[in-house]
């Protein structure tokens, strides 16, 4: 097989391209070369013969008419935004169809050079019998835009011979323009061959108008191309009229508009009547009807949207009858972890809601345990929930009480290796298991501190606060305070008038305002006022 860029399409296919010239003049009309049998580089079979005649003889002449020429504007340019200053790009356009028919030598020569072998160019000529009767050159310009956007090698065959319509459809030419023009060439290869393998041409008229329109309802010129690339373009643009684009922007603007789309860009792929409406109805719905809360959920995780609202339901469903749980607290829940919709229900929510139940956990305790802790629900049993669990039992908690429940739901918000260092730190300072688990009763977060801030804050407490480690346990919330903030900054104001043995309750849990109410007090009796 002949090599691309080799006999007829000489460099021509390999010809860069511009940003800011025009169609015509990247593509021009070369002369055929001499028909003569030392022109082709490959001999034409006699079967080749049959098959391009075949066609022939079975169309009747036709005539392709010119499509106009088309000014496109380059999105990504700032200059496309100014009306004083335009980009004029002409796009070539399927020429009409010479009085003599193409040469046979020349037209499989073509093709073979493109990719395709004989078989391919009988399956080419079988779907679209119309290309041995259009002009050679028109078929090369249109290869050459293809592959002026990156469709080029074994993905430029596979197109070709999946929709050979792409060869002669004038409704081609001003969305190829507009992709390399317009928008730089940067829409990715493989969604424009996802689309251009699967769509009829007539739908990809008035794309560019669409891709206006989302610039116009305000997603950002830096962004269009992200936008772009993670659709299917076919579902979210050149199947849908402006107009239901339209509408569904402004839907969506109740609760959260292009924001969502940004983070979200396949939000566009969906229905407006039959998914999106219906999901935001749902999540209003359990909202007690308030569409900001609603809003809030969907700017927190708007791949929510992507959940059907038969899976929706069924995951609110299990939370009401098996953790009993009202609507309500249901609600409370999605708002701080709107990630509980995706987590699977047999391997994750049913388990875990048993596990808490086992320990003793009644349904309103329940709900205060997966507002404190819902990464509980969510995280891998076997590569994280496991360990811990298994750590934490190690260390003297029960199974199957609300004290490792408690526990486990605290260093959800860590890491194994963070946890171990945690209590191997406590063990280092003298303080056995069970003072840990004393400890952790009255302040669960200790589990879940760096092990780094505590050991800073446990040596200020020994060796600059003179105070012994035991004094954690009557008060572990100290571990809890900023060292330079809070404990640093309050004990060295306190310290000449309240001295060493200060209580560190006192000293740390006052509020900002009227611990500095009592610094203003005591400084006004030192000084008199």
């Amino acid at each position: 097989m002949v090599g691309v860029g080799l006999g007829l399409l000489g460099s021509s296919l390999t010809h860069p391209f511009p940003s800011s010239s025009a169609c015509s003049s990247l593509f021009p009309q070369q002369p055929p070369p001499p028909t003569t049998s030392s022109s082709a580089n490959f001999l034409v079979s006699s079967s080749s013969i049959a098959i391009f005649h075949r066609h022939q003889e079975c169309i009747p002449f036709l005539k392709f008419n010119g499509t106009p020429r088309n000014e496109l504007k380059p999105l990504l340019s700032q200059e496309s935004f100014r009306p004083s200053r335009q980009l004029s790009v002409a796009c070539s356009c399927i020429s009409s169809l010479p009085n003599s028919r193409i040469d046979l030598a020349m037209f499989f020569s073509f093709f073979r050079e493109v990719g395709l072998d004989e078989k391919e160019m009988g399956i080419l000529l079988d779907k679209n019998p119309s290309l041995s009767l259009v002009s050679l050159d028109s078929i090369r310009n249109r290869i050459l835009s293809l592959q002026s956007v990156g469709i080029d090698g074994l993905a430029l065959s596979y197109l070709i011979t999946k929709n050979p319509y792409l060869l002669t459809s004038e409704e081609i030419d001003p969305f190829l323009c507009f992709v390399r023009d317009g928008l730089e060439g940067k829409i990715e290869a493989s969604r424009l061959k996802r689309l251009l393998s699967s769509a009829e041409p007539r739908f990809l008229v008035g794309f560019d108008q669409k891709v206006r329109l989302l610039l116009q309802r305000g997603i950002p010129q830096e962004k269009i191309i992200h936008v772009l690339n993670n659709v299917n373009l076919y579902k979210a643009l050149c199947r849908k009229p402006v107009e239901e684009i339209d509408i569904t922007i402004t839907f969506l603007s109740r609760f959260g508009g292009i924001d969502l789309i940004v983070r979200r860009p396949v939000i566009l792929d969906y229905n407006l009547e039959t998914q999106l409406i219906p999901r935001v109805g749902f999540l209003t719905k359990l909202a007690a009807g308030d569409e900001r809360a609603a809003g809030s959920v969907l700017r927190k995780l708007p791949a929510i949207l992507s959940y059907s609202v038969e899976h929706m339901e069924g995951h609110a469903e299990l939370l009401r009858s098996f953790a009993g749980l009202s609507d309500e607290e249901i609600f409370k829940i999605v708002l701080v972890f709107p990630n509980v919709i995706s987590a699977s229900r047999e391997r994750k929510l049913h388990p875990r809601i048993e596990f808490l139940k086992q320990c003793g956990l009644n349904s309103n305790e329940i709900f205060k345990f997966l507002i404190k802790a819902p990464l509980f629900l969510g995280l891998s049993f076997e590569e994280n929930l496991a360990y811990k669990l298994v750590f934490l039992v190690k260390i003297g908690y029960r199974y199957r009480t609300k004290d490792l429940a408690l526990a486990m739901g605290s260093v959800t918000r860590t890491s194994c290796e963070n946890m171990q260092k945690v209590i191997g730190l406590f063990l280092s300072y003298g303080l056995s298991c069970e003072d840990i688990i004393s400890m952790s009763r009255k302040h669960p977060q200790i589990l879940q501190y760096n092990h780094s801030s505590l050991e800073k804050k446990m040596e200020y407490l020994i060796e600059d606060m003179g105070r012994e480690i035991r004094e954690l346990m009557a008060f572990p919330a100290f571990l809890g305070y900023k060292l330079d903030d809070r404990i640093k900054a309050r004990y060295e104001l306190k310290r000449e008038t309240l001295g060493e043995g200060m209580s560190l309750n006192k000293l740390l849990t006052v509020s900002a305002d009227r611990f500095s109410r009592k610094k203003n007090e005591e400084r006004s009796v030192v000084t008199g006022d």
